[in-house]
């Protein structure tokens, strides 16, 4: 296993992009706050969705559902049930503000983005987001003609904090031009709910074993990023679901540099972080 990955899709605009920021002559841009979440379901298989290949970022590649913080996410409308946004932040390097938009962006997301629902009532109980009512209001959220905040409010639901785990932090490299700041979080499937892919976000939607999905990047028969990878990895020497999200967990931001040696382009990942490709 190498921290050292080649970077055979380089292009000379960012090539040209590391060097100059190296120099001192360009300044990196500013990473978007992001979120996004690793639904797990027993035996361990995670949720994932292949991106289309008309995206701006990460096209045709396998990911997790999310996307970046909107503002919106800072509605005061919204209910939470579970730790605090303080307790969230600590974990996360953030403001108890940052923190409470990151999981409610994560939430959000993964709603839109697969139909699974990480809100609930008031007294932190589950619902299961199906019909035609649940249906028109999600497609009314993708077309952007309803607000998450409002269709919380009009359901009566919360944001169920005491279901989702913080995770880790990656930071896209400084060379790229469109960035991230990216809090990942776990959670497990809500019981009695199902996952289905919104087509303007996914090719596909599908379970998989992180193993096997590893084993199939490997093949090069699906895309992986770094980040997406590496936490394959982790759960694929997990043992127990439930035992190994309670884990405490010591979460850094980890930022891969792109550098030049010997006239080939790598992204290097930090030390310390287990790049299982």
């Amino acid at each position: 296993m190498s921290n050292r990955i080649r970077l055979n899709w380089l292009n000379n605009e960012l090539a040209e992009r590391a060097a100059a920021i190296v120099a001192g002559r360009l300044e990196p841009a500013p990473a978007r706050d992001a979120a996004t979440v690793i639904v797990i379901r027993d035996p361990i298989e995670i949720l994932m969705l292949k991106r289309p290949g008309t995206m701006n970022f990460a096209a045709g590649a396998y990911v997790f559902p999310g996307g970046r913080v909107d503002a919106a996410d800072a509605d005061p409308r919204i209910g939470w049930h579970g730790p605090s946004p303080a307790e969230f932040g600590a974990a996360l390097g953030a403001s108890p503000d940052e923190a409470r938009g990151l999981v409610i962006a994560a939430v959000r997301e993964t709603y839109e983005e697969s139909g699974v629902l990480l809100a609930g009532t008031p007294d932190g109980g589950t619902v299961l987001p199906a019909g035609a009512g649940w249906t028109a209001d999600r497609a009314a959220l993708n077309a952007g003609e309803l607000s998450f905040p409002d269709f919380l409010v009009q359901r009566g639901l919360v944001i169920l904090a005491d279901r989702i785990v913080p995770w880790a932090r990656w930071i896209t490299p400084e060379a790229e031009s469109r960035r991230y700041d990216t809090r990942f979080f776990a959670a497990l499937m809500p019981p009695g709910q199902t996952a289905d892919g919104h087509l303007a976000e996914a090719d596909t939607i599908a379970w998989v074993d992180p193993a096997g999905a590893l084993d199939r990047a490997r093949a090069r028969e699906i895309m992986l990023l770094p980040p997406t990878a590496t936490t394959l990895g982790e759960f694929a020497r997990a043992g127990d679901t439930a035992a190994f999200l309670r884990q405490p967990r010591a979460i850094a931001p980890i930022q891969p540099v792109v550098v030049a040696s010997d006239g080939e382009a790598w992204l290097e990942i930090p030390e310390g972080v287990v790049y299982p490709l």
